[in-house]
């Protein structure tokens, strides 16, 4: 297949798209580069060093013969550019993972929540746009996440997007229909993907687009099959307290001996993936096409779920790490259970690597090699989600005075 992956110069998106390229795809990235004008902003860079985007894709034809053809184009602002593109190439599939991911980032300040949202569902409703306009029947498959759904405990497993309910009709009867598992964002961020789904639904019902929507857990990890070939195809690993999601944080904490951070009690429910396993998703997703016409499928793209507290004292038991409870950045739930389906990819042949098989090559493999690039000042985490939680966040777990937002 010809595939466009839209953001395949991030942290998921240059994984997949190596993995797509070695199974005979080919692979065209389109890519504003943005994440990288983020690190600049952010004044941190990835734990492991990035070559240019140029180079990477330069390597990866070198050491195996495949070109991974690389486009700069702005997904939410070249409107013209994108459809120009879509109508020239043309491709079979689209994986889209071009929107700021990061919840923290999300809600540093007022300008970072107007750029995620305008970033974002720009992003996305631009591409269904031009794909219905010049009649694309391209599958697109999107890169969601799991906190569409929500942390809070109901006492049931939470389905793979749809619920079943019954509403009672004007003449006392019970209708039953599906409907999208009720959106329940946590950030800025959650809010955006959740207006995908509904921008999702729409053209699939209006227009016949065929979507599969991945609601993904926290990836972990940073190495896959592909990026293992040459050191300068290595994944980027984020550790900082805006882009670091909490288990690759924890990994590096572990590293350089500063104490694990655990905000609140710790006993916020997530659920995880590894980057390998993730790319498979992609993989199987692209191969399992619904058909035109067909509502949007959606699965659920993670392995197993636990407590922040528990992936601590895990990570402590294996490098001696101590832990560290400091006051919460976030407004939610100290406490919630999560029990999630993932029927779907694991009856299509997905063999998930779990955390207590892979935790400490990645403690060794990537964390301790590279522990030298870390910014020990770039590790807590100070954007607030409330402008009264701004205040409580004083000192980070080695006693120094931090600079709070909000």
């Amino acid at each position: 297949m010809k595939i466009a992956v839209l953001g395949g110069d991030g942290f998921v998106g240059w994984p997949t798209s190596l993995h797509l390229s070695a199974r005979g795809h080919e692979v065209h990235i389109l890519d504003n580069l943005s994440r990288r004008w983020i690190d600049t902003e952010l004044g941190v860079q990835s734990l492991t060093p990035m070559d240019s985007i140029q180079e990477r894709t330069r390597i990866w034809h070198q050491e195996t013969g495949r070109r991974i053809s690389f486009h700069l184009i702005d997904l939410a602002r070249d409107y013209d550019v994108l459809k120009a593109w879509l109508a020239e190439n043309r491709p079979d599939a689209i994986v889209h993972f071009a929107e700021q991911r990061a919840a923290p980032y999300s809600m540093k300040s007022d300008r970072h929540k107007n750029y995620t949202v305008s970033n974002n569902t720009n992003a996305t409703h631009n591409l269904l746009n031009a794909m219905t306009e010049i009649g694309l029947d391209a599958h697109l498959v999107h890169l969601g996440t799991m906190g569409v759904y929500g942390y809070s405990s109901v006492g049931a497993a939470i389905p793979e997007g749809y619920l079943p309910v019954g509403v009672e009709t004007l003449s006392g009867d019970t209708a039953t229909q599906e409907i999208l598992y009720p959106s329940n964002p946590g950030s800025i961020y959650h809010m955006t993907k959740c207006l995908d789904q509904l921008v999702f639904q729409f053209y699939a019902k209006n227009d016949g687009v065929r979507i599969t929507d991945l609601h993904q857990g926290i990836v972990w990890g940073t190495h896959t099959e592909e990026t293992r070939l040459h050191p300068q195809l290595i994944n980027r690993f984020d550790y900082d307290g805006d882009y670091g999601t909490v288990l690759n944080r924890f990994l590096i904490q572990a590293a350089i001996g500063y104490p694990l951070t655990v905000h609140g009690t710790g006993g916020q429910t997530r659920a995880f993936i590894h980057i390998q396993d993730s790319v498979r998703c992609i993989e199987i997703a692209l191969k399992n096409p619904p058909k035109r016409g067909d509502r949007v499928e959606i699965f659920n793209q993670m392995t197993e779920t636990h407590r922040v507290r528990d992936l601590a004292e895990m990570v402590a038991r294996m490098s001696g790490a101590k832990v560290a409870y400091l006051p919460n950045p976030r407004k939610e739930a100290a406490e919630n259970d999560l029990v999630v389906r993932n029927d779907k990819f694991l009856g299509l042949g997905l063999n998930p690597t779990t955390l207590e098989e892979g935790l400490l090559a990645e403690v060794v493999d990537v964390a301790k090699k590279f522990a030298y690039r870390v910014d020990r000042t770039r590790i807590p985490a100070v954007s607030a989600w409330t402008k009264d939680i701004a205040p409580t966040l004083e000192r980070d777990p080695e006693g120094k005075r931090l600079k709070s937002v909000g």
